[in-house]
């Protein structure tokens, strides 16, 4: 059975992209045309693989967040987008509060596609800028201009929209210190109330780590950008709440990715979405839909059903938890996977010895130590 105690979030991944950005390693496809057929099979496609998920529970569930990802979202016909939430509010109860999201490019975007969203409900924008240096943004492989990423903050915030985020990324090749600092500034200068701010990273099975790209940075020019960075934040009145999320005012936290890092649970529909369950004796399933996009129009929409293991519950929990600022119950460790504290006394003792973690009756804290060896703070709990 499962556990409705639980609020659940949403999220929808949209494939396409205009083009694959070297550095990413989530699921996305090249449209080649924006086709109206395809996307509306794909809008169809995604209601029945929510349906397919939903048969999982036998009352119906409450969402509290929802959250439009890719690929690029922003490229999704409107009316379609409209179309897909008035459907979904049929087959879920979606909280009056829910925090709606969707990513848009800048050049992907236009003021009527910004004003149909907000008058479906969605109510939070995560634009894609990376940087505001086109030499970089060239680097980047990036399609859209910093004058393009400028313009497209500028009508969502000539359309009174509080809610935005600014994805902002450093140790671009090839990328400057002053560079950094720069676009940091500019992205400021806008006041958002949410910045996500992350170095590169050379993933998996992505282009990037096929052809390394030419002057990578080293650990040291990364780490003085991330010391300035953290500073120029707080001297701009912005609160580090996760390891790459900064608010100007604590209300704009994404709910969404919150609900990820609290280790809550959550449904995804779409080509290669991640589901997570939680049943009432605290077996944990996870869902993968096909990344296929064919057979998943065709309706072969889950790949696997998968149990996490009892060492995975553990590792998975902190993995997630350990990105927050802020102190862990241990009553919400227990609650979330089912297993005593007493039962991990020996990698916490470890933590503790190490100096990554501090503890008291009722909570663990995690050091600046923790933090700057994040990495090998999770090694003791895989």
């Amino acid at each position: 059975m499962i556990n409705f105690n639980k609020n659940y979030s949403l999220y929808i991944h949209i494939p396409w992209c205009l083009k694959k950005c070297p550095y990413c390693d989530f699921f996305s496809k090249i449209l080649i045309k924006k086709n109206k057929k395809i996307q509306f099979k794909y809008i169809n496609s995604l209601l029945l693989d929510l349906e397919k998920t939903l048969t999982f529970f036998k009352k119906k569930i409450y969402i509290k967040s929802i959250f439009f990802g890719g690929g690029t979202p922003s490229l999704m016909y409107g009316k379609y987008i409209s179309f897909l939430l008035k459907e979904i509010r049929k087959k879920v109860y979606i909280s009056k509060l829910a925090e709606i999201t969707i990513e848009i490019n800048p050049n992907s975007i236009s003021e009527n596609q910004i004003i149909n969203y907000v008058n479906n409900g969605i109510n939070r924008f995560s634009i894609g800028v990376q940087s505001f240096n086109n030499r970089n943004l060239k680097n980047l492989g990036r399609l859209h201009s910093a004058e393009e990423a400028i313009n497209a903050i500028y009508i969502l915030k000539k359309n009174n929209i509080s809610n935005i985020n600014i994805d902002m990324m450093y140790g671009i090749p090839g990328q400057s210190l002053n560079d950094s600092y720069q676009d940091l500034c500019k992205a400021i200068f806008f006041k958002p109330n949410h910045i996500s701010w992350y170095q590169l990273t050379i993933e998996k099975n992505t282009i990037f780590e096929k052809y390394k790209p030419k002057n990578l940075l080293n650990d040291d020019i990364l780490w003085k950008m991330f010391l300035q960075g953290k500073k120029l934040f707080f001297q701009n009145g912005y609160f580090q709440y996760e390891i790459s999320s900064f608010v100007r005012n604590y209300k704009y936290k994404c709910k969404h990715n919150l609900n990820y890092w609290y280790f809550g649970n959550y449904l995804g529909i779409g080509c290669n979405a991640h589901s997570k369950i939680t049943l009432f004796d605290n077996k944990i399933i996870r869902i993968i839909k096909n990344n296929n996009i064919k057979q998943y129009i065709n309706g072969n929409f889950i790949t696997s059903i998968n149990t996490l293991l009892y060492q995975d519950k553990i590792f998975e929990f902190f993995l997630n938890r350990f990105r927050l600022y802020n102190k862990i119950n241990k009553k919400e460790f227990v609650k979330s996977t089912g297993i005593k504290v007493i039962n991990i006394t020996s990698m916490i003792d470890k933590a503790l010895k190490l100096n990554y973690l501090k503890e008291d009756n009722n909570f663990w804290y995690i050091t600046n130590k923790g933090h700057l060896y994040l990495n090998d703070l999770l090694e003791i709990f895989i």
